[in-house]
């Protein structure tokens, strides 16, 4: 009895911290994302630069706004036409 009290509570113990060990899935979690950031980010030190953006008039960047808002203005549908070929006899 008291041999198996002992290989029980020996493989409770195993099963207890084998649940608690990290599989290499969850250390690599996230890797893939942050690396896809950072290979497609042009310039890492754009957010250092403070300096205001300059290269468009007034005239074109009002222009630029205005398109931008009417993109989102609902356009009416497009009409439907129903031809008719011919009539069913009487």
């Amino acid at each position: 009895m008291r041999k198996l009290f002992l290989l029980l509570s020996i493989t409770v113990l195993i099963v207890a911290l084998a649940g608690c060990a990290q599989s290499r899935l969850e250390m690599d979690y996230g890797t893939s994302h942050k690396l896809a950031i950072h290979n497609q980010t042009l310039n890492p030190e754009a957010e250092k630069n403070l300096a205001p953006v300059e290269g468009m008039d007034g005239k074109a960047a009002q222009a630029t706004v205005d398109k931008y808002e009417k993109g989102f203005e609902k356009t009416p549908p497009a009409p439907t036409y129903t031809f008719s070929v011919g009539t069913m006899g009487k």
